[in-house]
């Protein structure tokens, strides 16, 4: 997703692009790719100290900030019981404190026009067993996300949630149990991070991609919870 995001950024008139991410080879390949434009930015999220690192290197260059994009991430699909005490840590801390630390940090920098774009899920919508950790998390960023938006309103800076369905990238587990994972409405991340980028640049405080998903959300509404949960354990069961 961040690869599809900066190819995003790149046709936008931007000085600099700043790239976080604690793998250095990652991070090199796209300033090969994309040149001088990528600032290789070697931070992990979950660390407090490499994230006040960032503070500091806001305070030092005063950047302009047109857009802040948080889509670092963990998802685990597991029973929420066998999740070791740092696990549950280190989702939390990357999921939600991180966005809204470096958010913090990045409004002095933001002027009127500015996007701040939050990677939540479709996740946010319902609750779902065996994803619930990374699930609720989601459901954080999602009405953080919206409530800021409100709240800059005056600023006219603007937050938007994306909260997209199952996206074709590595961080999907292609086989469980032996058993090959369909993922009903599966989209690629160029299409995600395209859309996102136009509903943030419309001002909208949602992206929601594809067309699958927004049927989804329209049919959690109206469904009582315990039956979106029954229909989620329905398609879940044949992976237990």
């Amino acid at each position: 997703m961040g690869y599809a995001f900066i190819k995003e950024l790149v046709k936008r008139p931007l000085d600099e692009i700043w790239a976080l991410g604690r793998n250095k080879e990652r991070l090199e390949k796209l300033v090969n790719e994309f040149g001088e434009i990528i600032v290789p930015v070697c931070k992990d999220l979950i660390d407090l100290q490499d994230l006040i690192s960032i503070e500091v290197m806001l305070a030092e260059q005063k950047p302009q900030v047109e857009y802040l994009i948080n889509n670092a991430g963990i998802a685990q699909m597991k029973a929420s019981k066998d999740f070791a005490a740092c696990e549950i840590e280190n989702t939390i801390n990357l999921n939600c404190k991180a966005p809204a630390v470096l958010i913090n940090y990045c409004l002095p920098y933001m002027e009127r026009g500015g996007r701040i774009l939050n990677i939540c899920s479709a996740s946010a919508f319902q609750l779902v067993p065996y994803i619930n950790l990374y699930a609720a998390t989601k459901v954080f960023e999602r009405s953080y996300s919206r409530a800021l938006n409100v709240e800059l309103k005056a600023s006219g800076i603007t937050v938007t949630a994306v909260c997209p369905g199952w996206i074709d990238t590595d961080m999907l587990a292609k086989e469980i149990n032996g058993k090959k994972v369909k993922f009903p409405g599966l989209v690629s991340p160029q299409k995600v991070a395209e859309k996102a980028m136009k509903d943030a640049e419309k001002g909208r405080d949602t992206s929601v991609c594809p067309l699958y998903v927004k049927c989804q959300h329209f049919n959690v509404k109206l469904l009582p919870q315990k039956s979106v949960m029954k229909i989620w354990m329905k398609y879940l069961k044949k992976y237990l």
